[in-house]
Order: structure tokens, then sequence, then C-alpha cells
């Protein structure tokens, strides 16, 4: 199966074809031989002679996810590269194998085989699309290979469909509830209807906030699920209606644009309170939202704003970095998106437990967990986020999150929730 994405424009940059040029190689990098001549001379030599770890990434490059698995591929390379160029990890480079999944969970599966069985990984940094992720769950785990989880969020994944070699670094459903709800209650209104991408994640998030606006004290009146990747989403949304107060929206990527656009258009965000997961508004989206998405209020672990907390010289560093590889895959100059930020964590976080760990290859799978489980990660170069601790019991992260109102075409943030209070209980019985 080709990977037809390579011949896009976009990815002419990221993806060694056979010739190797300076240019190539600043902007996005060619994996580990595009590193050898980034790094100190010392390190060339040794890289000579060193095998490479392997990385694979499973991402969507074409269909529904597209948009989100290109800049999702940005913060891997961002990472991969800088790794590299300082020194590698145990003084071996990384090669960052990618995979188009297509958005299909089919597809996935065949293409998650064959970086197991053909590219021979030895650990896999990827996942976006929640079905996705779910199905390829079984394969890292019969081949007994690392899967940091970079962007999935559905709740499943690290509560009933947990396995031993799965983590993610990043928030999920419940932990953003926690954090959000009091606040949807207690200042912007009761009553709440949840429109959601009728999906895992889209599922799993409308039954998170609909518990945890019920424990504030607040109630869901009604839910309307929408199919994953429907253009015209009219007949669903004109059909709200009723006595509540505010309307919740659980979307992402291009249907966040049609979301926010066609609810605009119905009178909805004029006649409710309009609040949401933080996809529907990415700064790729601001664009395509212009001003009906203002008044907009979100919860995400990462707004490229740099407002109290957020204005520190990591976050500055990563986003002045971050913010000029993504003008090469769109020219209209994107600012970095929580993809981003999470994929490039979470190849930081590989990092940091290979090293501890020592690990050689998948044969020290089981070295590479042991180092992985209770990760304290501490606001960094590497994790510019924030501090992070990676639960040992569901393999769970728990980081801030920020909530905040879309003014003028940008991010305000109203406030900062600080991990701590962000738990929400384990629910996960790892199998051998």
């Amino acid at each position: 199966m080709t990977e037809k994405w390579k011949d896009e424009k976009w990815a002419q940059d990221i993806w060694y074809r056979g010739k190797l040029t300076r240019r190539r190689l600043v902007g996005w990098g060619g994996g580990a031989i595009g590193a050898m001549m980034l790094v100190p001379e010392p390190w060339r030599a040794a890289f000579g002679a060193a095998k490479p770890y392997k990385i694979g990434s499973e991402q969507p490059l074409s269909g529904a996810g597209a948009a989100g698995g290109k800049t999702a591929v940005v913060g891997l390379q961002m990472a991969v590269d800088r790794i590299n160029s300082s020194g590698g990890i145990n003084g071996r480079p990384v090669e960052l194998i990618i995979s188009d999944d297509e958005s299909s969970p089919a597809v996935a599966r065949q293409k998650t085989s064959k970086l197991v069985q053909e590219s021979n990984i030895d650990a896999h940094v990827g996942g976006f699309l929640s079905n996705i992720c779910l199905a390829c769950m079984p394969v890292w785990q019969e081949a007994k290979i690392v899967n940091m989880i970079s962007v999935c969020l559905d709740t499943t994944l690290t509560t009933t469909k947990c396995n031993r070699v799965s983590f993610r670094v990043h928030d999920y459903a419940p932990a953003q509830a926690v954090a959000f709800a009091p606040y949807l209650v207690n200042y912007v209104g009761k009553k709440w209807h949840l429109a959601y991408a009728d999906y895992s994640w889209g599922q799993s998030t409308r039954d998170a906030y609909a518990q945890e606006i019920k424990k504030a004290g607040g109630e869901v009146v009604e839910t309307t699920g929408i199919p994953l990747g429907t253009a015209d989403m009219t007949p669903f949304l004109s059909k709200i209606s009723g006595n509540f107060d505010g309307l919740f929206g659980i979307f992402f990527g291009k249907d966040g644009v049609t979301i926010g656009n066609q609810a605009y258009d119905l009178g909805l965000t004029k006649k409710y309170k309009w609040a949401g997961d933080g996809a529907i508004c990415e700064s790729t989206n601001l664009p395509a939202l212009g001003n009906k998405i203002e008044g907009f209020i979100a919860i995400n672990r990462y707004i490229p704003v740099f407002q109290g907390p957020l204005d520190t010289p990591y976050l500055h560093r990563f986003f002045d970095e971050a913010k000029a590889r993504l003008a090469k895959v769109d020219p209209s100059g994107p600012l970095p998106d929580r993809y981003v930020q999470s994929n490039y964590e979470a190849m930081n976080a590989i990092k940091v437990a290979m090293a501890a760990s020592k690990f050689e290859s998948r044969d020290d799978t089981d070295k590479l967990i042991e180092a992985l489980e209770g990760l304290e990660m501490k606001e960094s170069d590497d994790f510019p986020q924030g501090d992070k601790t990676l639960r040992k019991a569901d393999h769970q992260a728990f980081l801030r999150e920020f909530l905040y109102e879309v003014k003028g075409g940008s991010f305000h943030l109203l406030e900062t929730v600080a991990k701590d209070k962000t738990y929400f209980p384990p629910s996960c019985a790892f199998t051998a």
C-alpha cells in the first residue's frame, strides 16, 4: 500500500526521497539521515556507526482527520530533530517512520501491522482519531511495543480498554469535564444541551460532561449526536430547541468549523450560551470560523497565547519554532495547536523513558514500561505545556487545563485549572 501523501506539496520538505539538501533538513528534517548533517561533528561520527531507534507513527494524513494529522507530524518532527541535534538517545539517532492511516480503522490496522512486521519499529508515538486508536490497540499489545498515544481522547483507551503497553501523556475527557463543569454551571448556565461527534471520542466525552455537569449542580436536558464528517449539520441543528441555558459542542477539525458556522447561521449561538471542547476553535480553525465563533467559551490543554502561566520562555521557544514549521505546511501561517504540542511532548516522554531505562530494542519493552509508569514530567523545553504526572494505575497523564473565551479572533484566558484539580479515579485492570 503506497503512501500517497509523500507526493503532496506540503510533504515535500518532510519526506526524504533520495536527494539530501540542507534546505530540506533545516525545515522539517530527514529522519536519522537529516540529523547527521545538523549535529556537532563528534556525534556525526557516532551516528554513522550507531543503529537508529525506529519510532513509528500512524497519523491521518488524508481523509477526515488530515488537517490535524499534518500539524501532529510537525510536533513529532520538531521533537525528533531536537533529540538528534542533541546527541540522540543513548548515543543513537532516532528515525521517524510515518504511516498514513487514511482516517480509516481498517487501513490503520494494516498499516500498523506493517510498521511492526516490515519496518520493525522499536516503539510507536501517534494515533489521532479515537476509533483508530481503539482499533490498533491490540496490534501494539500483541507485538509488545510501547504505544504512546499522542492525540486520541476516547475515555476507554485508559479505562475499560487499557493495556500494559499503551500510555497517554495528554488529558482525557473525564479530566477535562472535572476541570470545566464547575465553571460552566457556576458562571455560564445551569441547563445544557450537548451536541457531539457521534463516534467513540464524542460519545465518551458526552458521557463525561453529562456526569460532571450533574455533579456540579447542573443538568443536561438533551443530547444530539451528529455523524463524523457531516458536511451539512442543518438537519440535526435545526431540531435543537427548548428551555436550556447553553449549547455545548464536542467536535474537532472540519466538523468544528462546520458546527461553528452553521450553529451561528441558525441563530443557536445567539439564543443560547455557546461553549465546548477547544478542538472546535483550534488556531488552525479560527480563519474559517471568523467572527462566528466570537464569545465561544472553551477548554484546552494548550492555546497559542502568552497570558498568565502561558507566558514562559519554554512556550515562547516552542511557539516560535512550531509557527515557522507550520508555515511550510500551510502558507497562511496557522498558529501552533494542541496537536503539535501533544505529539512533541509524547515523543519527549518516550525519549526520557528510553534514556532512563537504557532501552535498546523491543526486548526491553518491560523496562521501558516501568520507566514510564509514574513518570513526572516537569515544565521545561521538553514539556513546555507544564508539569504532568503519568499515573501508574492506568497510564493516564494529568496536567493543567486552560479555560478561555474567543474575542476578536483570539484566545483570552479566563482561568487556569491546576493538574491536581483535574484528577479522576482510575478505572483500569491491566491484563498480561
